[in-house]
């Protein structure tokens, strides 16, 4: 496969050309983290390293979390990776600075010290953390619409943003806790804010990453559905800011609530999961007449633990370069079925589906090439393995299979 950048073709990006705007958006993404943490640091003294050992901590396992709901489809790793910057780094240090502003200039002098502070934790953080969380989303809606395959992706890059920002916006809660209780009011924040209630800001941005998958995958609601979805994050984080002032029981009503939405994301992204394996079934068989896709590859393709087993039966026979083009063809293969889907609903153009799909298909017959010929002889040793490894490799023939796009 020395022919081809299987990345590049999955991510749907010119082969050997650099993603400038990724390097350079990381770039500046790290030079905010970087400043944010340097005035954290400046301004928290000893606990500033407590704060940030405290705020790092559960970070990894989050993040395993969320993926765990991104395996049949998953996203670039350096996209989420950018986006999980651009929450811990733009947008910290844009919050860090209007916030700041806002309640120096704005609320405190028209509703006083009190009320100020209630008026900027209700009203202005969410409006300014949500538009600045929910604008690296917009960005992608803008230059990497392709890249959002459905809501899925959305929570994805959404929960990616979110977490970064909370990771920052902890480090401050933590360091205020230590200065001025100790360990004791430390341990009561961070169980607080690390254990019970570590998804907040995912959740609110979640939001805004479903009005932005809709805009992706849909051809109305380009504008009124991202508006939406932005202005639903705003409102369930006021309500998080706002519920301290009405005591244990405006906590508790808040936190119900997240955990409602919580489980009805998670909801969302098992339905459509089923959709994606449907798709796989309805679409994928019309390629039969290629040689790249038969009945046993359809049923490897839709479930996750048949595609472990076939990966795991590719690295047993040739390794791990078997086993990456396993991976490759699967991926590959859901990316067709997604492409159909963005057909059917009339947000791909002609001459770029037909593209994409061919692109796909050349990575397919390539990375099955790659697997199948490491693949031992059932007459010269024991059988070759399961169902879909027993097809021989077949060159690449681009069909024309009814649909939107076809003859």
């Amino acid at each position: 496969m020395a022919s081809m950048d299987p990345k590049a073709v999955l991510e749907g990006r010119v082969p050997g050309r650099p993603p400038v705007g990724l390097i350079l958006g990381m770039t500046v993404s790290g030079l905010c983290a970087v400043i944010a943490l340097g005035t954290y640091a400046v301004l928290g003294g000893a606990g500033f390293w407590v704060g940030a050992l405290l705020a790092i901590l559960p970070i990894p396992l989050l993040i395993a979390l969320a993926l765990t709901l991104d395996r049949l489809e998953p996203e670039p790793p350096r996209a989420l990776a950018f986006s999980f910057m651009w929450g811990a780094g733009v947008a910290v240090l844009g919050a860090l600075v209007l916030n700041t502003l806002g309640l120096l200039y704005v609320t405190v002098p028209i509703f006083g010290e009190t009320e100020g502070h209630f008026v900027s934790a209700a009203i202005g953080a969410p409006i300014i953390e949500e538009t600045l969380k929910g604008a690296v989303l917009f960005g992608m809606l803008w230059f990497r619409r392709n890249e959002i395959d459905g809501f899925a992706d959305g929570i994805m890059y959404a929960a990616m943003v979110g977490l970064g920002f909370a990771m920052m916006e902890n480090i401050t809660y933590y360091m205020r806790a230590f200065d001025d209780g100790g360990a004791q009011q430390l341990q009561a924040v961070f169980i607080l804010r690390g254990l019970i209630a570590p998804l907040s800001h995912p959740l609110f941005t979640a939001m805004t990453g479903l009005g932005v998958a809709y805009a992706a995958t849909h051809r109305r609601g380009q504008i009124a559905a991202p508006l939406a979805g932005l202005l639903g994050a705003m409102v369930l984080h006021g309500l998080w800011n706002g519920a301290a002032a009405f005591g244990l029981g405006g906590l508790g009503v808040v936190y119900l609530l997240d955990f409602c939405v919580l489980v009805t994301l998670i909801v969302i992204v098992f339905v459509e999961r089923r959709g994606t394996v449907r798709r796989i079934e309805a679409y994928l068989p019309m390629y039969a007449g290629t040689g790249l896709v038969t009945p046993q590859d359809v049923r490897m393709l839709r479930s996750i633990p048949s595609r472990r087993a076939a990966r795991r039966w590719a690295r047993s026979v040739g390794g791990a370069p078997a086993g990456r083009a396993m991976v490759d063809y699967q991926l590959a293969a859901t990316e067709l079925a997604l492409l159909h889907k963005r057909a059917d609903r009339g947000v791909a153009d002609q001459r770029w589906f037909v593209t994409r799909r061919d692109s796909l298909l050349q990575l397919m017959a390539l990375a099955r090439q790659a697997f199948l010929r490491t693949a031992p002889s059932p007459v010269a040793g024991p059988p070759a393995g399961p169902p879909w490894a027993r097809q021989g490799p077949s060159g690449f023939v681009p069909p024309q299979p009814p649909g939107p796009y076809g003859p």
